[in-house]
């Protein structure tokens, strides 16, 4: 749904944001980067800058124009060369998904994307950034939070292997990503031991952030923390699982 003309980003209704709704029916945002786009290019070329002149804020948003705001739904994998930034802002966005290339930023201490409404999970590779100490996140707008307990989307069942699956060009509305790179726990390569795919709620910063996970194997998922106090405790495949009271029951 779009939001109105001259926004720069587009309105969700995947859940009711406002009012506790559990049974609601949820899943991932289709939408693919389009690489044509002049806010995609422009982006490209805002985070070639950072990376040169190793900046340690980067605000790339309030560089672009409303329009070139609303084409951005993720983030370039060239992320990763921001290992100088320590505040990455992305307040107000429209994006749907952030890679796992922020692992990468390992300097990193504050997160900033309040008001990105549609940005409902994170890649479990963000526990990386291990200086990570600030966050600034709208949590009504996460699968599971504990204001409205909305459900997480129902993960696929992961596959014996990768056969017939390009990791390269996934649909995101089925998968989440749009590609896959590597085991979001150990780092090694998928395709060794099939997809796992899992659902983990953990304190990233100042806030419990809904993660997901890309395993390898059931070793790596087994590997995961215990999910954060007041959330399911254990990992998950999402869909109809019990939740924890919400704030207002």
């Amino acid at each position: 749904m779009l939001g109105g003309r001259g926004t720069f980003r587009d309105l969700c209704s995947c859940f009711d944001q406002s009012r506790p709704h559990p049974r609601a029916r949820v899943g991932f945002h289709a939408e693919r980067q389009d690489p044509t786009a002049p806010g995609w290019r422009h982006l490209l070329e805002l985070v070639e800058e950072a990376a040169a002149d190793g900046r340690e804020e980067f605000k790339p948003l309030i560089e672009l124009s409303p329009e070139e705001r609303r084409q951005v739904v993720t983030l370039p994998p060239t992320i990763a060369k921001l290992t100088a930034v320590k505040h990455l802002v992305l307040y107000g966005s429209n994006l749907v998904r952030l890679p796992p290339e922020i692992g990468a930023m390992t300097s990193l201490e504050e997160f900033t994307p309040y008001t990105s409404y549609r940005l409902h999970w994170f890649p479990y590779e963000i526990t990386r950034c291990r200086r990570l100490t600030r966050s600034t996140v709208s949590t009504r707008a996460l699968f599971g939070n504990f204001k409205l307990r909305p459900p997480f989307p129902k993960l696929t069942s992961s596959p014996d292997s990768l056969t017939g699956l390009d990791p390269e060009r996934l649909d995101p509305g089925r998968w989440g990503p749009t590609a896959l790179q590597g085991c979001s726990v150990c780092d090694g390569p998928i395709a060794q031991g099939g997809l796992q795919q899992v659902w983990i709620s953990l304190r990233v910063a100042t806030d419990v952030l809904p993660l997901l996970v890309n395993a390898c194997s059931p070793e790596c998922v087994a590997s995961l923390p215990d999910g954060a106090d007041n959330y399911i405790p254990t990992p998950h495949r999402g869909g109809r699982v019990d939740q924890p009271p919400s704030y207002w029951d």
